[in-house]
């Protein structure tokens, strides 16, 4: 019974996750949704720069800090291990659906080249951007990385062995394609509001950020393997003095 909790769980996290992805898309390009970045409720502007700036600190520290070795030790004394990742992947989709929810817009305009021959131009590159970001995860494990591996092993009554490291398809140009994807979708905005540049602006600082604690991770866990891999592999874009 246990165990079929635990996978009932993992994939209701998943599902969540996925939800929000698919709403990261709508609200990012102003698509679909009755409320995104540029609509919705509006507040005076030092107002909506705080709550938004709230919001996006909130996801980021929490992102950061359960992402870390040293709080996923302590934090399994709480939560089962075969649940970790689950239980991490299902709070940062609830605190994404609290961002899109109390997002403010700032509608000023920064650019709008819509109507020029670059806007389709953007727009396909918004779209490639979020199509990087979803293929890079299958292309190392896509059900590991979102908790789904770890329950059905559990489920199953295998041993739950650490993924190996490989470097697939993208991996071999950058080391982060999924946020090389990330930044790609968030700048390419045929209409770059003000609030649309804060959240740009503000992901691209964490990603910046959180990549550095990411990579001491991977130093960490694969040690020479990984180091020689950051040697010849450029980190977010092609890189001319990398070689793959």
């Amino acid at each position: 019974m246990k165990k079929t909790i635990f996978f009932i769980y993992g994939v209701a996290a998943y599902v969540v996750f996925f939800g929000a992805f698919l709403h990261s898309v709508g609200f990012v390009g102003n698509l679909v949704l009755s409320k995104t970045i540029d609509t919705g409720p509006e507040a005076p502007l030092t107002q909506a720069i705080l709550i938004d700036l709230s919001l996006l600190g909130l996801f980021a520290i929490q992102h950061s800090v359960m992402a870390r070795m040293g709080f996923k030790k302590w934090w399994t004394r709480i939560v089962p291990e075969q649940v970790e990742r689950s239980t991490f992947v299902l709070i940062s989709s609830l605190l994404l659906f609290l961002l899109f929810w109390q997002w403010r817009p700032m509608t000023g305009e920064v650019w709008n080249i819509e109507d020029t021959l670059f806007g389709p131009l953007l727009s396909g590159l918004f779209w490639i951007g979020w199509l990087i970001v979803l293929f890079s995860t299958f292309m190392i494990d896509h059900f590991d990385l979102f908790g789904l591996r770890q329950v059905y092993l559990y489920l199953r009554d295998k041993e739950n062995t650490p993924v190996e490291f490989k470097t697939p398809a993208l991996y071999k140009y950058v080391r982060h394609p999924v946020m090389s994807g990330f930044i790609i979708a968030f700048w390419a905005a045929p209409k770059m509001t003000l609030g649309h540049l804060l959240f740009a602006a503000a992901t691209t600082v964490y990603i910046l950020i959180a990549i550095q604690l990411e990579e001491r991770d991977l130093r960490n866990i694969h040690g020479e393997a990984y180091e020689n891999y950051s040697k010849r592999v450029s980190m977010l874009f092609l890189s001319p003095g990398k070689k793959s």
